[in-house]
């Protein structure tokens, strides 16, 4: 990778909000697919510009792409900017190379820049291949700008540290200004020493963490197939999200959300937080011993033997 094509910044957050300010002006549309990772949604507003949807496909325990819908929405002129989740927060998908070729060559055909938050691209498990979507093909290069950080691979979030990578000298400029006017171009100098040692010497660390997360992950899955085989969560290929599908409850996601807190102490992100598309569903973050994980699915079988009682 060429130096110059990276510009520093405080984070992934800030560094998508930034790209948006530069590639877009108040009034354009940026496309993502929900459900996806809420911040994208306050980034887009924040830069006046409208969120269009191409919602993924939720069949089988996964999600697949409406490539249809995608070519649809990306028609429309007004959109500038699709913003991808690669892998993907909180569907757990890590998407194939011909899923985003399929992405890319529809962007690229109607003028749109692909923007690639890939924050997740370290934690991809065993069975699984993570493509950087600018490796593609020297146009998806051109017509593409990737984010990433160690912060969650080596769990350096507090340090406030990403990357952007731009190859395009021109976009690259106007992303730069963009990231000064939003004061984020400062970096923690701690974070800079940090990513050097994750990068450099964080390959132990980053393998054990891997198998543990994946061995969490399985660990759910059995445990919901037994205990609550009506609440079954996504197939996880990468990261440490996981998608629940409660909509047997009946319950909104935003109430169940704050139900398990007042009831079970138990605090899962509310599916709707990510898009319409996430109602009747929890994510859990299994980033945690395996202890802490049984704990909060004991507790959620109570809550759910409790909620079926008093109904």
């Amino acid at each position: 990778m060429d130096r110059e094509w990276i510009i520093y910044t405080s984070g992934v957050v800030p560094a998508v909000s930034a790209i948006i300010k530069a590639l877009t002006v108040p009034g354009d549309k940026v496309l993502v697919q929900t459900p996806v990772y809420n911040c994208f949604f306050s980034s887009i507003r924040n830069n006046g510009c409208e969120m269009v949807s191409s919602p993924l496909v939720f069949a089988d325990h996964t999600y697949t792409i409406d490539y249809e819908d995608l070519e649809r929405k990306a028609a429309d002129p007004k959109i500038k900017v699709m913003l991808l989740c690669n892998p993907h927060n909180p569907a757990g998908r890590v998407w194939k190379r011909e899923e985003l070729v399929h992405i890319g060559e529809i962007c690229i055909r109607h003028g749109v820049t692909v923007v690639s938050d890939e924050i997740h691209c370290e934690l991809v498990f065993p069975g699984y291949c993570y493509t950087p979507f600018a490796s593609i093909s020297e146009d998806f290069l051109r017509h593409s700008v990737t984010c990433i950080s160690p912060s969650k691979a080596f769990n350096i979030a507090g340090l406030q540290i990403a990357n952007i990578v731009c190859a395009n000298a021109d976009r690259r400029a106007r992303i730069d200004r963009a990231i000064n006017d939003n004061e984020v171009c400062d970096v923690n100098p701690f974070g800079v020493i940090a990513t050097q040692a994750a990068y450099n010497e964080g390959k132990e660390w980053l393998d054990q963490l891997i198998e543990y997360l994946h061995a969490n992950y399985l660990y759910m899955r059995d445990f919901c197939r037994e205990h609550l085989p009506e609440f079954p969560v996504t197939i996880l290929e990468g990261t440490y999200l996981v998608w629940m599908d409660c909509r047997k409850l009946g319950i909104s996601s935003e109430e169940l959300e704050r139900r398990l807190v007042t009831e079970a102490r138990l605090w899962l992100n509310a599916g709707t937080m990510y898009g319409a598309e996430g109602e009747g569903f929890m994510r859990w973050n299994i980033a945690c011993p395996r202890n802490t994980l049984t704990e909060g699915l004991k507790r959620f079988v109570h809550f759910v033997k409790k909620t079926s009682i008093d109904a």
